[in-house]
């Protein structure tokens, strides 16, 4: 028969191993520190004339990442690098940031874009204020580009804002087309 202690050393020798070589820190011991991302230090820029902040969570819909940034209501025209021209009723304009976090190219599409109003009535882009402001109606996203544009609409002169629908492109290998996100707008 073995001697009881040589058993208990030994059973305590290999508890005391083996949990050195887990990954697990012992009991009662501090976590190691943990490492923060690095981030880049991006200047804040003011809010542009006539436009309001819009303070929106980043939202994903496919492999498109947008946040709303800016808003304008109630502009009556607008003067272009070349025209001068009128709302039909107000022009609301939507500034977002679109982002493609993948590795793959991505497109972006301004004329699936729809903003809301309070009676859920949804408006596409104005296609003639979109190309006059010089905005794109649709563009490639390279792997991990992220750009920032204006989304421009007409709306009647009486309705009222409240949410946008943005549509991302589809994961690769995925027919159709996405639902959509929607974020409220104040």
């Amino acid at each position: 028969m073995r001697d009881p202690l040589i058993l208990l050393t030994g059973a305590a020798l290999t508890v005391t191993v083996l949990s050195g070589c887990s990954g697990a820190a012992p009991a009662g011991s501090a976590s190691p520190p943990v490492t923060p991302t690095p981030t880049y230090e991006l200047p804040p820029r003011p809010v542009r004339p006539g436009e309001g902040p819009v303070k929106a969570a980043p939202v994903t819909d496919g492999d498109t990442r947008f946040q709303v940034i800016g808003l304008q209501k109630g502009l009556s025209g607008f003067f272009g690098s070349h025209a001068e021209w009128q709302a039909k009723g107000q022009y609301v304009v939507v500034r977002i940031l679109v982002e493609n976090p993948g590795r793959t190219n991505a497109r972006f599409d301004a004329k699936r874009q729809r903003l809301i109003t309070s009676d859920g009535t949804t408006y596409a882009i104005d296609r003639f204020a979109q190309a006059t402001k010089r905005q794109p109606d649709e563009l490639p996203l390279g792997a991990g580009v992220r750009i920032e544009l204006d989304l421009w609409y007409d709306i009647p002169k009486e309705a009222k804002v409240s949410a946008i629908r943005l549509f991302g492109d589809p994961p690769l290998g995925v027919t159709g087309s996405t639902e959509g996100v929607q974020v409220p707008l104040p």
